[in-house]
């Protein structure tokens, strides 16, 4: 995570800057309920809150690439780095985000979790994969927008991890398409950013910590082609990444994932 980092700043404005992200941010939990209000125009809602958590947080955001398409039931796909992620997707393309399982405990982040119907995935329990991808098609045939991390794990945005192809299934089943994202993080200068990952043995307050005390991080959305489902899971989970990458699949990928 070092090797993405870079100068915050003196120590005073670093304080100052802190302080006032962590008020701005606390300011914006009693709005959480609103998110689980069902009211027209709900979706602009979660976009514009999730920008503004992102912004209170040190974080802008900019979105490239093809038009966000208005269509119900779409499964959303992307590389993982972070917490941060949930709220970078967001607020482009809200949706119910499948995640780890104990991430409906964490504090704040396991209320929004709950708010917007978070499919819990227990990563050691392949036993219950089967019903995850069954209740990502039974929403996405409901019209509902699914996000989820095909890596299964998070990276640290310098690595990455081939895309798993068992959440295409659900797509496949429900026959609904699939919409890359390709998802990083940069300092102001366009260098690749690991402030925000959340990787290995780091803790959630560690991660939030380097954040907010960053000068400032810029979270690049890139919205791919739609993928449609034809043929088998393994196929398209494999267009998908080559989507997101940019370029076709290297014979070895560089880095080793650390479970988050």
């Amino acid at each position: 995570m070092t090797a993405g980092a870079a100068d915050a700043g003196r120590r005073s404005v670093v304080a100052l800057r802190t302080t006032l992200r962590v008020m701005l941010t606390m300011a914006l939990i009693p709005g959480l309920p609103l998110l689980a209000v069902p009211m027209p125009g709900r979706s602009h809602l979660q976009r514009g809150y999730c920008r503004l958590v992102l912004r209170c947080l040190g974080v802008r955001i900019t979105v490239s690439g093809g038009p966000i398409r208005n269509l119900r039931g779409v499964l959303v796909v992307s590389p993982h780095v972070s917490w941060v992620d949930i709220f970078a997707i967001g607020a482009v393309m809200p949706g119910s985000f499948v995640a780890r399982a104990d991430l409906i405990e964490w504090p704040a982040l396991g209320r929004l979790a709950r708010l917007m119907k978070v499919i819990p995935i227990e990563r050691s329990s392949l036993r219950r994969l089967p019903d995850v991808v069954a209740a990502i098609a039974a929403r996405l045939r409901a019209g509902h927008t699914v996000v989820a991390f095909p890596e299964g794990t998070t990276w640290c945005g310098l690595a990455y991890g081939p895309f798993r192809p068992a959440m295409f299934q659900a797509a496949i089943d429900s026959g609904r398409p699939v919409q890359p994202l390709r998802l990083g993080y940069h300092h102001r200068d366009g260098r690749t950013s690991t402030v925000p990952a959340f990787i290995g043995e780091d803790t959630l307050l560690s991660s939030i910590r380097r954040l907010i005390v960053a000068r400032r991080t810029i979270a690049c959305v890139h919205v791919e082609s739609l993928q449609l489902p034809v043929g088998d899971r393994r196929s398209l989970a494999a267009r998908c990444e080559v989507a997101v990458r940019g370029t076709s699949l290297p014979a070895h990928r560089h880095g080793h994932a650390l479970a988050a």
